[in-house]
């Protein structure tokens, strides 16, 4: 199966060739994905060389001048590294542009820690207005693109993964997917997670919902779920444990709840390993999130 990165070059490539505003930056990392799309189209193809802070300003340009950028990186190279132009080239002067990371948590173990990001969520949840899609497989990942260059002017974050799971679902950009019923709390799987909660949670009365778009979070469904599932909530996300709590508290703030969020713990880890070792080591694979899901559920996990 090709990865989600693998469909993004091919799509906005085509999406270069239908809309004349759409333009593409990068700073080298992904360029040889667009070198026919810049024979093509020359002056929407545009590579800043390694120069991050440059990557989001230039976008911030071209927006000010009516075109849709799209921006696309490492996730600790777009994200974090040129912040503040993220912060004020974009938000403060108000224009959108779509940015597109690869790596995610740590995607690339050998890389080290320059090369992860899984406070990348987090950090963006201090700025105001920005949409962010988490999709869980390639095919979802091309119609959240799609979602995101199409999105008017809005200042959308696409975050991409070689995680995924086995089989794409109809996503829509905006809600919650219900996957799973059931009248003793509510899981909430965060893109590449699904499988595994899946998975953990087999035999469990839980309700399962799928998120493959975090911000705006969907707090219609979540309140739906819980009036029937009860107002104990598990976060199962693919960054930093607890960035959507917050999200969660505030919908249920006029109820007692439960909030349990789960993800990439915050102590560093220093050996570079494997993507897999990783994902056990922050207690993400099936067997670790059945034992912490069951702990605070009272549910019984067979051994």
């Amino acid at each position: 199966m090709d990865t989600m990165r693998d469909r993004f070059a091919p799509v906005v490539s085509r999406i270069l060739d239908d809309d004349p505003r759409v333009a593409v930056v990068l700073a080298e990392i992904g360029k040889d994905g667009f070198a026919e799309a810049r024979r093509l189209h020359p002056d929407r193809v545009i590579n800043v060389g390694i120069r991050e802070q440059l990557l989001v300003g230039a976008a911030a340009g071209l927006a000010l001048t009516g075109m849709r950028p799209v921006v696309h990186t490492f996730a600790s190279f777009l994200v974090e590294r040129p912040f503040e132009q993220v912060k004020l080239d974009l938000g403060h002067q108000d224009v959108g542009a779509v940015l597109v990371s690869a790596a995610a948590s740590f995607d690339w173990p050998a890389g080290g820690y320059t090369h992860m990001a899984p406070g990348d969520v987090a950090l963006l949840d201090t700025l105001d207005g920005w949409t962010v899609h988490v999709p869980g497989h390639p095919d979802e990942a091309e119609t959240l693109l799609r979602h995101a260059v199409a999105a008017g002017d809005d200042k959308v974050y696409v975050r991409l993964s070689v995680q995924a799971n086995r089989q794409g679902l109809a996503v829509d950009g905006r809600r919650l997917r219900t996957v799973r019923e059931g009248r003793s709390g509510v899981v909430v799987a965060v893109g590449p997670m699904l499988d595994a909660v899946l998975a953990a949670t087999e035999g469990f009365d839980v309700t399962v919902l799928y998120a493959t778009t975090v911000r705006p979070f969907d707090a219609a469904a979540l309140r739906r779920a819980t009036e029937a599932a009860g107002t104990d909530v598990v976060l199962v996300e693919p960054y930093l444990a607890g960035t959507s709590t917050a999200a969660v508290s505030e919908v249920l703030s006029d109820v007692p709840h439960r909030v349990l969020g789960l993800g990439v713990g915050r102590r560093e880890l220093r050996r570079y390993g494997t993507v897999e070792e990783h994902v056990v080591a922050h207690g993400l694979d099936a067997r670790s999130l059945r034992e912490r899901i069951g702990a605070f559920a009272g549910a019984a996990v067979p051994r």
